[in-house]
């Protein structure tokens, strides 16, 4: 088994207040969440189910706050707001850490390990049986308004620079799924 280590900055508490902006990517990068069609995202089947979960967050997680966010063909770029005086939040010192994984209850681990759980578990429920996630995700400390203002104008900016993209593959390299063909058709 390869020796994992983890993107994450050791002894940081992820469930503290702030904001963070978040990648989460597709096994492969596969284009499973839709396609860009004139500097616009038109979401798959499996897209829609990304969207309606991710917008669903703050109700299962009420210290959070979504911010800016798009959905990529292969990927998700969104920004999230942790307030961890949230009443009704309690960070008792023993609910600190999960019994596996060493997951803290309402950190920024916590809620991407539930929201991909959720998207995997409804595309399976729907028959999307080759959707999977790439393990982890990627994660950035939202330092100052200056970092959050240039993160929201790259997210804003996504779609129009799908074509230069390093994440856009050759259309060879194209996934297609149920209801992704259909959109294809009707641009």
């Amino acid at each position: 088994m390869r020796n994992r280590h983890t993107m994450r900055i050791k002894d940081f508490d992820y469930s503290q207040s702030g904001g963070y902006f978040v990648t989460i990517c597709t096994k492969h990068r596969l284009y499973l969440f839709g396609e860009i069609f004139r500097e616009e995202m038109r979401l798959s089947s499996v897209g829609e189910i990304a969207k309606r979960f991710w917008l669903e967050i703050p109700k299962y997680f009420p210290n959070t706050e979504l911010d800016e966010f798009v959905i990529m063909p292969n990927h998700i770029h969104a920004i999230i707001i942790i307030n961890s005086s949230v009443v009704g939040i309690h960070h008792n010192e023993s609910l600190r850490k999960h019994s596996y994984q060493h997951i803290i209850p309402y950190s920024l681990g916590s809620i991407i390990r539930s929201y991909k759980g959720a998207v995997y578990r409804e595309c399976r429920r729907q028959g999307y049986d080759d959707f999977y996630w790439q393990r982890n995700y990627y994660e950035h400390i939202i330092r100052n308004d200056k970092d959050l203002n240039n993160i929201r104008d790259y997210i804003e900016g996504n779609i129009s620079k799908w074509e230069i993209d390093k994440d856009n593959h050759s259309i060879s390299d194209f996934r297609t799924i149920p209801g992704l063909s259909q959109l294809r058709r009707d641009g």
